[in-house]
């Protein structure tokens, strides 16, 4: 039997000088680092669910989604995660992508909030600078995402910066 995907999320999270949130795991070995993701409930919607996790995740939902990634987006487990990871039930998960406004302050992120904490610290990051990260086995999967996800960030950037201070 071949294990099914799990529904997920992904958060791109941008602040207004158009720099990519990125947050250090706290359950895989060395130092992985990703955007904000998560399972989608069951009855939840993406929507609903990419703010929900966004919240559970770095301790505020002070944001605006700005686009999606219009498909879903696939990927498996390496092997050796294969019926451990994601509580042994998934091969892997499939994402719907969110890029989204950052709208606080940075004093309002705080990633103690969930038991247990899912990273250890955080970072405002150029977009191209994320490939130069450790992204474990996902660093194919953010080679392909992050120039189309900034370019989503680019395009609805004018009108989100211009209705939010007005």
């Amino acid at each position: 039997m071949t294990l099914p995907y799990r529904p997920n999320v992904g958060i791109a999270l941008f602040n207004r000088e158009g720099k990519l949130f990125i947050a250090c795991r706290t359950d895989l070995p060395g130092r992985i680092w990703q955007c904000p993701q998560g399972g989608i409930d069951e009855g939840e919607t993406p929507e609903t669910a990419a703010m929900r996790e966004m919240g559970e995740e770095i301790g505020t939902q002070n944001a605006r989604i700005l686009a999606q990634r219009q498909e879903w987006l696939s990927y498996d487990l390496p092997a050796a995660l294969i019926g451990k990871a994601l509580g042994g039930r998934f091969r892997g998960q499939t994402q719907k992508w969110f890029v989204m406004g950052y709208e606080g302050r940075d004093s309002e992120i705080r990633l103690d909030l969930h038991e247990p904490a899912e990273f250890d610290c955080w970072e405002w990051v150029e977009p191209g600078e994320v490939l130069a990260r450790d992204l474990g086995f996902k660093k194919d999967l953010y080679a392909a995402l992050i120039p189309e996800l900034t370019a989503l960030f680019q395009a609805a950037a004018k009108d989100w910066v211009r209705t939010s201070l007005a």
